[in-house]
């Protein structure tokens, strides 16, 4: 994916730039190495968790034995635990605390979300490819659904993650609150301390709470659903290339029932109108 030979043309971090991943992630330890059969193994058991995230490791054992996968129940925990899967969240589980970060409380229970640029909210998921897997971090506007920034990363460092923050606050107003999970990329210091001198509140949610970031995981689904699992991208490159697509497609062109058919582009820049209309049709929490 990166060129790192005495001989290239570009320098690592242009490359970066250009693949639109965080410096940091061409020097972090690479993931650990697997065989083709393993990807196979794993990307399966990334579809079968998408469809049915309540599965633990004893279902999805059973699972890949009926789809005619030689594998055995240890085998399968060991690679669920290498992708980061835990049954209580529909999501591969990227979620790892550091018992040393501050935890914040859950600032969402309760409040209607009327405007854009009001909350915004954070996740990262797991992300296959046919030779290997990264992580992508997104940034969301969650009364409009627009996706505000995005970053992939090889490794769950916090870099990336902060990112995708500055890159979102750059270009658009700061929000009044931040939701994310506790993970320890969105807890960590560095990254809540750019939200406080924002004077952005800080909202994390409740442990084993699926739902408290459930737009952001339905985004995660389509995603998947509607461009990962088709395209089943070679490298890195083309990745980017299909998210930049894909992301484009869904803010600006796809109508969402759920914004009375209008796309998160419109809402996000629409009047009061058109927040108006959201909220009378459409499913804001």
């Amino acid at each position: 994916m990166i060129d790192r030979s005495s001989e290239r043309e570009l320098t690592i971090s242009r490359q970066c730039e250009l693949l639109g991943i965080n410096r940091t992630s061409a020097y972090a330890p690479e993931t650990p190495e697997f065989s083709e059969d393993d990807i196979k193994i794993m990307n399966k058991i990334d579809e079968i968790f998408t469809d049915s995230p309540e599965c633990g490791y004893r279902r999805i054992y059973l699972k890949l034995v009926k789809a005619g996968i030689q594998i055995g129940r240890d085998k399968t925990l060991k690679f669920m635990r290498n992708m980061g899967i835990c049954a209580i969240y529909p999501k591969k589980k990227t979620t790892f605390h550091n018992k040393n970060h501050k935890i914040y409380p859950y600032l969402l229970r309760g409040i209607k979300i009327i405007r854009p640029n009001q909350v915004w909210a954070a996740d990262i998921t797991y992300i296959r490819m046919s030779r290997g897997f990264c992580y992508l971090v997104v940034i969301m506007d969650i009364f409009s659904r627009k996706i505000l920034s995005y970053r992939i990363s090889n490794s769950l460092d916090s870099q990336f993650c902060i990112d995708a923050l500055m890159e979102a606050l750059d270009k658009y107003p700061a929000p009044e609150i931040f939701n994310t999970d506790q993970g320890c990329q969105f807890t960590s210091e560095c990254f809540t301390k750019i939200l406080i001198s924002k004077n952005i509140k800080i909202s994390m949610n409740s442990k084993g709470r699926a739902l408290d970031n459930i737009f952001v995981e339905r985004f995660f689904r389509t995603l998947k659903y509607e461009n990962i699992y088709i395209y089943n991208y070679e490298s890195l490159k083309e990745l980017t290339n299909g998210l930049k697509c894909f992301l484009h497609k869904y803010n600006c062109l796809r109508e969402h029932s759920s914004l009375a058919n209008l796309c998160p582009e419109q809402v996000y820049y629409g009047n009061e109108e058109v927040s108006d209309l959201v909220l009378k049709k459409g499913k804001v929490a």
